[in-house]
């Protein structure tokens, strides 16, 4: 038996963290390497909450966050504002702009631009009566059509639509920033007031 071949459960570890979003051949390596030779409970720890969230987390029925129940706890809290629902792309945007505590409305996951969904954010719509849809999609053509579709089916509504400003972060020098990037923070441009 080879050495590769005696550490073929290890090498598959690897193989999976690898397969991770940001994780490399290195970083998947030093992940294997310290589940295996560390504090074993905390490899089983981490099995077991992995396992516990593949059972446990799932979309939102109303509104598609991740959740433990059939509503999360956005869609449940009376506490949020009403008037606003904000159309992001996938869970883990909700998730971020939570994080920036930022906004107090509510959302909706629009992953896919089909009937059923669009029915699904329509009924979300007259259920709140909500009055503004903030469009927190990524800048690229894609997103400014799927704004344009939803602006035009949901025209007889009476809302006000918005996205969110795209700009320059804070801290990047400008040879830094990508030209559309820049040239939206330039057009976009807000006034100083006096």
């Amino acid at each position: 038996m080879t050495y590769k071949e005696d550490l073929e459960k290890f090498n598959e570890l690897i193989e999976s963290f690898s397969k991770l979003p940001t994780i490399g051949k290195k970083t998947a390596i030093r992940l294997a390497y310290h589940i295996c030779t560390g504090n074993q409970f905390e490899g089983m720890k981490l099995a077991h909450n992995i396992e516990n969230a593949l059972r446990f987390i799932k979309p939102c029925q109303q509104c598609g966050a991740l959740s433990e129940n059939e509503l999360c706890g956005i869609c449940t809290d009376e506490e949020r504002n009403k008037d606003t629902l904000c159309i992001v792309q996938t869970p883990k945007d909700i998730l971020t702009i939570e994080e920036s505590k930022s906004y107090q409305g509510f959302y909706f996951v629009l992953d896919e631009l089909d009937s059923k969904k669009l029915n699904k954010l329509e009924q979300m719509i007259l259920r709140q009566n909500a009055k503004e849809l903030i469009f927190a999609l990524p800048h690229n053509l894609n997103s400014d059509a799927t704004i344009f579709f939803i602006e035009d089916r949901f025209k007889d509504l009476n809302l006000q639509f918005s996205k969110i400003a795209q700009g320059i972060p804070s801290g990047v020098s400008l040879e830094n920033v990508d030209m559309v990037s820049l040239n939206k923070a330039i057009n976009y441009r807000i006034k100083i007031e006096n």
